[in-house]
């Protein structure tokens, strides 16, 4: 696969803190990468280096093809950009707005016309496009912002944060919008989020991130096998600890706990284990009253990496006060 993003030992440091530090990584043409981790992680930082809004410290990456260093204005001209703050002009329509970011590429009014009015349609805001932005929803807002990032027709996109602040409703609405795109245009997606279950569902490869540093990479998939694979819960009606015994004899199994009659263990293949252990324990007359095979989910993986949950984690009073800012405008 072609590769449209290569982060090479990227770092950023401001005095003696260290944002990002010496991060590798590539994103591929046509997939949907995401950044996961909590506030403070070092996301938005990458971000702003890749999109040459800020220098890196040491390191460097290519961007479709130009170093973000030696060539930014050729980065700027292929990439879109959708930050965690709204940055469409509340006294302007969605229509104005659009107009204006075409300008500042330097597009052709009659182009940018045409664009303006596809992009509308995409993101179902043509019928809102003469209206302030003032007005409109957080929900249109964030749509709004995105068709803005997609103006120049990027080959690449970045989406930072793009649903936060928003219901769950709305959230599964953009990212309807975004893989419409992807469809329709094949842009590279480039998301960064800490909602678990968004890079789960919608990311096809995910970096996780903390304290700066990219503790893995792969699908989600690939993550939940590197947990240990399936988790196994079954409870027994007989000798506990003899059937606690038996399947930690059989192989692949790990991390075994016992709650009362209840016993929980990791498999890597669930479907293939159960049937194996089953047998085992019938053999010696336990009997398995329930059985439930699940994979771990992506909480679970976070902890794995992290050595605590992500929903316990707190942002700075910086990110606080910028999700803050965020939801005061999409309330208004």
């Amino acid at each position: 696969m072609e590769t449209a993003i290569k982060a090479i030992n990227l770092t950023k440091r401001y005095g003696n803190f260290t944002a990002v530090d010496h991060i590798n990584f590539e994103v591929y043409y046509g997939e949907v990468f995401a950044f996961l981790g909590p506030n403070g992680a070092g996301k938005t930082t990458t971000i702003k280096m890749l999109t040459t809004v800020t220098r890196p410290t040491e390191g460097t990456a290519i961007v479709g093809g130009y170093d973000v260093i030696k060539q930014p204005a050729k980065v700027r001209e292929i990439i879109g950009v959708t930050p965690q703050e709204y940055t469409s002009d509340e006294d302007l329509t969605g229509w104005e707005n659009l107009m204006l970011v075409a300008a500042l590429y330097g597009i052709p009014k009659k182009e940018a016309k045409e664009r303006a009015a596809e992009l509308l349609d995409l993101v179902e805001l043509s019928y809102a496009a003469d209206r302030k932005v003032e007005t409109y929803s957080g929900g249109m807002r964030r749509r709004l912002e995105i068709a803005m990032g997609l103006i120049n027709r990027p080959i690449i996109l970045f989406l930072d944060e793009p649903t936060l602040g928003l219901d769950a409703q709305t959230r599964a609405a953009i990212w309807d919008y975004v893989y419409r795109l992807r469809k329709q245009y094949g842009t590279t997606i480039f998301m960064t989020t800490h909602y678990l279950e968004e890079a789960d569902r919608y990311a096809e490869r995910i970096a996780i991130i903390d304290h700066g540093k990219i503790l893995a990479i792969g699908t989600p998939k690939e993550l939940k096998e590197k947990v240990g694979g399936d988790v196994i819960t079954i409870e027994v009606s007989g000798d506990v600890n003899l059937a606690r015994k038996v399947i930690e004899g059989i192989e692949g199994v790990t991390g075994v706990s016992v709650d009362g009659n209840t016993i929980t263990f990791k498999v890597r293949n669930g479907n293939t284990a159960a049937p194996i252990i089953l047998e085992a324990l019938n053999k010696l007359s336990i009997r398995a009253t329930s059985i439930t095979i699940k994979e771990p989910t992506m909480d679970e993986v976070f902890l794995e990496f992290t050595g605590r949950r992500l929903r316990d984690e707190e942002g700075s009073s910086e990110d606080f006060m910028r999700f803050m800012r965020t939801i005061a405008r999409a309330r208004r």
